[in-house]
């Protein structure tokens, strides 16, 4: 099963762009398995996307920002906490994946639960 992210193709915002390229680029890079939904040409993934982030991970205004992030219908983060588990080499961990053999991440759990 692939991980969805949520992606807006005509976003006009710079940030947004970057941010898409981003994730995805990261998850190619370390092959990831995901599967792109695109909420600008489709209304029924900008829906799904907007009822499925909990509210406490809304914005205090407006609709949540693509990229997105879920494994299933299980909601992983946004773009910060992407970034944020990256930073500390817990990506697999934030998708609910497990970590591959040889990986940072997996040697890292191997030290823990030494």
């Amino acid at each position: 099963m692939a991980v969805q992210v949520y992606i807006a193709t005509s976003s006009g915002s710079t940030r947004i762009k970057k941010q898409q390229q981003d994730v995805l680029g990261f998850f190619t890079a370390v092959k990831i398995n995901y599967e792109e939904r695109d909420i600008a040409a489709n209304e029924e993934n900008r829906k799904w996307m907007r009822e499925n982030v909990p509210e406490n991970h809304r914005p205090a205004t407006g609709n949540p920002l693509p990229p997105q992030i879920f494994n299933n219908s299980q909601y992983c983060g946004d773009y910060d906490a992407f970034f944020e588990a990256r930073e500390n080499n817990a990506v697999y961990a934030f998708l609910g994946l497990t970590a591959p053999p040889g990986s940072k991440e997996a040697e890292a759990q191997a030290k823990q639960n030494a």
